[in-house]
């Protein structure tokens, strides 16, 4: 029994790690922001590629078929169009306001550390020694 209770006391110790909660919390939230910005793509930008090109997919409007076999380069355009969608939606509306922040919180300049007591005496002395 006493084997068991260890188990579960290591166990309970590596689930409440704050490194792993950070972690878990992180990818709830990266799941959230995905179905979000797939929400904009499909939702926002797809449709305005359809009022461009005359349909918001090209799933079916390009297909090849040869010997009875189909090749749908339109589904490919069609995940294309929706990757650099996600990429620049991610890259205007997360990854642009983060480096803004970030420049806002930037580190204060270090200030040069002083010279040492000795440097600055032996450098009291040199000067010294050329007026004379």
């Amino acid at each position: 029994m006493e084997g068991v209770q260890l188990v579960f006391k290591e166990f309970k110790e590596f689930a409440m790690r704050p490194t792993l909660i950070e972690i878990a919390v992180g990818l709830v939230m990266a799941a959230a922001l995905g179905a979000l910005v797939n929400a904009l793509v499909e939702f926002v930008v797809m449709p305005i590629v359809g009022i461009i090109f005359g349909e918001p997919s090209f799933n079916n409007a390009l297909v090849l078929t040869l010997n009875n076999s189909q090749i749908f380069f339109g589904a490919f355009l069609t995940a294309v169009v929706k990757f650099v969608s996600i990429s620049a939606a991610v890259f205007i509306f997360i990854i642009k306001p983060y480096k803004a922040y970030l420049a806002t919180k930037e580190a204060p300049a270090e200030e040069p550390e002083a010279d040492p007591e000795d440097l600055v005496l032996l450098r009291e002395i040199r000067d010294a020694l050329r007026t004379r």
